[in-house]
């Protein structure tokens, strides 16, 4: 239990929840510093396979910058607060976590709020759920990821219309722009993030980091041999030697669910 945010362990799962309802989950650099660890602890825990984060209470997912907090911090002392290296929510630079991340968006999610989910492998969002980066309209820009992120996951022309106007999006019309997988009502929003995670669980953890290794790595490739070799993907080295990979056809042919290891 943090000051800030508040973890649990269900068997493989690993449940993060952004703890400050009072602000609307919004972040200063104390309570992005908690989720960095909290994720670092996800990273190197070989025993944690999958990751749901969420926010405290009914409405909001993360609004991002705690911008009261930055404003009272230049005005005191004139300087910016400064992010931890894995970036906003401990998500949004961390580029090396091949185990996947589930956001549960139950709330606004906006500027960093909606970087952290972009950060994430899939979204689902309660039918409440809104998403912007509104940054422009402050006199920012959403330099955690957002830009970069969002002009990758839907049509660039949809992306800019998002970016330019910093207008919000309901959660239906993210979910037929692309960037979230699926809508659910608002009571139901953490039963079906355990869902997804229990249908990622149901694989082997080898093949789930593989493949999500593979898939972001081979974004920048822009030739399909070169991105098909499997050297690039240490990851699907390691799957192709482990215990797993013999596991998994064993099972199926003894028609028994598969005692994954992780190894």
């Amino acid at each position: 239990m943090g000051q800030y945010s508040k973890t649990e362990i269900e068997g493989h799962l690993f449940l993060v929840t952004i703890d400050r309802p009072e602000v609307y989950n919004a972040l200063h650099p104390m309570a992005n510093q908690e989720l960095a660890d909290a994720f670092d602890r996800f990273a190197a825990d070989p025993e944690l396979w999958v990751a749901i984060i969420t926010g405290a209470g009914d409405k909001a997912f993360s609004a991002g910058n705690d911008l009261k907090y930055h404003a009272e911090l230049r005005a005191k002392t004139g300087g910016r607060p400064h992010a931890p290296a894995k970036g906003f929510g401990g998500l949004a630079n961390r580029h090396d976590l091949d185990k996947p991340v589930i956001a549960a968006v139950n709330g606004v999610a906006m500027g960093g709020g909606f970087e952290i989910a972009l950060a994430c492998d899939i979204i689902i969002a309660s039918d409440r759920a809104k998403f912007a980066l509104p940054e422009p309209r402050v006199g920012l820009a959403a330099g955690a990821g957002g830009m970069q992120r969002l002009s990758r996951q839907i049509p660039l022309k949809r992306a800019m219309g998002m970016m330019l106007t910093g207008r919000h999006v309901s959660a239906q019309e993210g979910y037929e722009l692309g960037f979230v997988t699926a809508v659910v009502a608002h009571a139901e929003l953490m039963a079906e993030a355990r869902r997804w995670a229990a249908q990622i669980l149901e694989c082997s953890p080898m093949s789930i980091r593989a493949t999500k290794q593979a898939v972001q790595r081979s974004l920048d490739v822009p030739a399909m041999e070169l991105a098909m070799r499997n050297a690039h993907y240490p990851a699907y080295l390691a799957m192709a030697n482990s215990e797993d990979t013999i596991e998994g056809p064993k099972a199926f042919a003894e028609k028994r669910k598969p005692n994954w290891k992780g190894r």
